[in-house]
């Protein structure tokens, strides 16, 4: 483990951003030795994570969704669980349960994989309804119940689901309540050719089989670095034309030709947390109308609905978002 600019026993007073901003770079330059390129996608995972958060990241397979969940958790000396969704995982597969222990002849409780700092729910969309929901309780609330006995989760928690967009056989949409409890919905790409001509090289390099390698990727933060972090990003500033701006932005898409669903309070809300985590990340204290725009699709991409004619036409949801954000004026800095 480094040593760290960031002493958690210090004052929220004591934490200055630049330190902050430090940190944040050792965990970048960390998570880059076995992730190569998608600086823009390490870079929203990381503002989830500092805004406190969950994060849905979408993609085709093979484009190392899994192994940027692994990279982030090695960086930071925390727990790490993941659960492989399936169509027969149960819910108390993810939370726990209760079992007869026949030795002490008592019910003891088993706690469940949701247990810890980072969760990777691989292929989230390929349990069914009634398991995906056994998320949303933890997610919102930071605990779980398990026969009547409400029990938190160790802090930070962090749920990073990953989904497969293109194949839709044996697999469950997730509904609407469950996605807008994630903070981000992150879409990754196919790299460019000069990063993937790199990532073949890295792979094939002195390597059997291909492996997810994340040895290479250091502890630089502990837990409490990490809590440390969250209480300077709420404290970023917001001016009031800003906030009212998210706003805007937000309510627009309630009432644009094209959208069938709008989104809800709780999309503004996640705007701001975005915003104030981006304005950390640049290493700013105040939060800027371009950290708005920044984050607003990945904040707001699964928080509406096209209608099916616009489907039909070709749009998809980042085109007409992409469309309000240029309608909707932004305060001047």
């Amino acid at each position: 483990m480094s040593d760290n600019p960031i002493e958690t026993n210090s004052t929220q007073n004591d934490i200055q951003v630049d330190k902050a901003s430090h940190v944040i770079q050792q965990i970048r330059d960390e998570i880059g030795k076995a992730i190569i390129g998608q600086r823009d996608v390490i870079d929203q995972v990381l503002i989830a994570l500092f805004a406190a958060g969950h994060v849905l990241i979408e993609g085709v397979p093979g484009l190392g969704k899994t192994l940027l969940v692994k990279a982030l958790s090695k960086t930071f000396d925390g727990a790490f669980s993941r659960i492989q969704f399936t169509p027969d995982l149960m819910p108390s597969d993810v939370s726990g349960h209760v079992m007869y222990d026949q030795r002490s002849e008592r019910f003891n409780i088993r706690r469940g994989p949701v247990f810890t700092n980072l969760l990777l729910a691989d292929e989230i969309n390929r349990a069914p309804a009634k398991t995906q929901s056994s998320l949303l309780e933890v997610m919102q609330e930071q605990q779980v119940t398990i026969e009547g006995k409400a029990m938190p989760v160790p802090r930070p928690f962090m749920t990073l689901a990953t989904q497969n967009p293109i194949e839709q056989e044996g697999t469950y949409p997730l509904p609407e309540a469950q996605l807008d409890r994630f903070l981000l919905k992150i879409q990754l790409d196919y790299p460019s050719e000069q990063e993937e001509a790199a990532m073949v090289k890295a792979v094939t390099t002195g390597h059997i089989g291909d492996v997810l390698d994340v040895s290479e990727v250091a502890s630089v933060v502990k837990p409490e670095t990490i809590l440390a972090l969250q209480k300077i990003a709420a404290r970023i500033q917001v001016d009031a034309q800003v906030n009212e701006y998210a706003v805007r932005i937000t309510r627009a898409t309630r009432n644009w030709q094209g959208i069938s669903l709008g989104a809800g309070p709780r999309g503004g809300i996640a705007l701001i947390r975005a915003a104030r985590a981006a304005a950390l990340l640049a290493g700013r204290d105040y939060v800027t109308p371009d950290d708005i725009k920044t984050i607003a699709l990945p904040a707001l991409r699964h928080r509406v609905a096209l209608s099916p004619e616009l489907e039909l036409e070709g749009h998809n949801t980042d085109f007409v978002l992409s469309t309000i954000l240029e309608k909707v004026d932004a305060p001047r800095q």
